[in-house]
């Protein structure tokens, strides 16, 4: 964990609001999953989590893949250094030159997601006179145990329905350019129960079998998806890595004797980036409405939408800290942005030790989910610098927007071209500058 004062250093260096990435966090998070999971199976990083092309370089430099659901984010993982075999690409409703940007890049697989989607994969394919391997997406009858949200086991966007896969007979032989390659479910999400990864991953490996047989999909490739959570809030309790070595282990090991050549991945995005990550902003303002304590900073939930807690029916904190030297016990605080809105709380009723005018304050574990999911243009604020800091060096990975920025594809009509005199004077001091 950074100490507080690099985050004083870097606050200073880069301005607030600030994300900031703990590159040590990153590749441990990384090392320790690879010591858990069975040997031989691959991680593909989910970019979804965090699309910054500075924490996939570095994820992909120590042996992450990477799972992509975009042009960008393909463009991303190729940028970054992630070989294109080691890319898998998934996601309803794919867009027919997303389909052909995988085929020209010769990624690992591409994940369909309906039959539909096989048929345009097919001409895409044929069109460009290759031959693209894919994984059929099943949506299973069963759903996932003890997650956050589940992703399989009922009426879905997501993949085609195991019943209906089962059904469907033999697929390769009506989609000549493509290579159906294997299965891949991903049955729920934020899980942290260890014992629930794995017997969802034997779900997952049994359902595999069971629809290769019926319609002739090989083995090569099965993704179990993955699921792997970390602890936000009060009362929970990071996944634990022993209990998921040896369940992962119990799981995996009699499919392995049946096929031995077959490759499982293994998709994680919020587990390695989350804890990596903190949302650093500058107090502007406290103040105190009808017995409450505010804190207003410069930086609220339009940078981090899941501290608002989307899909909780209560209201709970991601863990905060005053990254400072306290100034009295810790008491009740509501800790807002600059938002015109009550809903930009970035946290209720956290315990801070009284924080003041200018002290910093870092919303921990949001390195998954932060700019990614968030509405960044509300009130043109634009989304925040990210900085890495690797081997004890900082690292601006992503410049803070600025209104240029956000201006600069927005178009005038012409009706409305007219010049004012605050146009008429800025343009008089640009010329007269040296």
């Amino acid at each position: 964990m950074l100490d507080a004062d690099t985050y004083q250093r870097l606050a200073a260096e880069y301005g607030t609001p600030l994300y900031v990435y703990d590159g040590a966090a990153l590749t441990g998070a990384l090392d320790g999953l690879r010591d858990a999971l069975p040997a031989g199976t691959e991680i593909f990083y989910s970019l979804k989590a965090n699309p910054n092309l500075g924490v996939c370089a570095l994820l992909a430099a120590h042996g992450a893949r990477a799972e992509v659901s975009s042009l960008v984010e393909l463009v991303t993982a190729v940028k970054a250094g992630v070989s294109p075999d080691d890319i898998v690409f998934l996601g309803p409703g794919k867009s027919r030159a997303e389909l052909a940007a995988c085929v020209a890049t010769g990624i690992r697989a591409v994940v369909v997601e309906s039959f539909q989607e096989l048929a345009d994969l097919d001409e895409v394919a044929a069109e460009a006179g290759a031959r693209q391997r894919v994984l059929v997406r099943v949506n299973p009858a069963t759903g996932a145990a003890r997650s956050g949200l589940t992703m399989g086991g009922k009426p879905r966007q997501f993949g085609i329905d195991e019943k209906a896969l089962l059904a469907a007979g033999p697929i390769g032989d009506r989609h000549p350019h493509l290579d159906v390659a294997g299965v891949h479910a991903y049955l729920g999400t934020r899980i942290l129960d260890a014992a629930a990864v794995a017997a969802n991953t034997a779900l997952v490996l049994e359902m595999a079998e069971r629809v290769a047989a019926a319609t002739g999909i090989a083995l090569g490739t099965v993704d179990v998806g993955g699921g792997l959570g970390v602890a936000y809030f009060d009362g929970e309790s990071d996944p634990d890595l022993d209990g998921l070595r040896a369940g992962m282990a119990e799981a995996v090991a009699p499919f392995r004797e049946r096929h031995p050549h077959a490759r499982l991945l293994f998709e994680t995005g919020r587990y390695l980036a989350a804890r990596a990550g903190t949302y650093v902003v500058r107090v502007r303002y406290v103040k105190e409405s009808m017995g409450k304590r505010f804190a207003v900073t410069d930086g609220g939930t339009h940078h981090h939408m899941a501290a608002v807690g989307i899909g909780s029916y209560v209201k709970r904190n991601f863990p905060v800290r005053l990254l400072g030297d306290p100034r009295g016990p810790a008491e009740p605080w509501q800790l807002t942005g600059p938002l015109c809105t009550p809903h930009d709380l970035v946290a209720k009723d956290v315990a801070l030790p009284g924080p003041r005018a200018g002290d910093l304050i870092g919303i921990e574990r949001s390195g998954a989910y932060g700019p990614t999911a968030s509405p960044g243009l509300f009130l043109g604020h634009g989304f925040p610098a990210e900085v890495l800091v690797h081997e004890g060096a900082a690292h601006l990975v992503r410049l803070r927007d600025e209104p240029a920025d956000l201006l600069a594809k927005q178009r005038l009509p012409l009706p409305f071209q007219k010049e004012t005199t605050w146009s008429r004077q800025r343009s008089s001091n640009r010329s007269s500058s040296p």
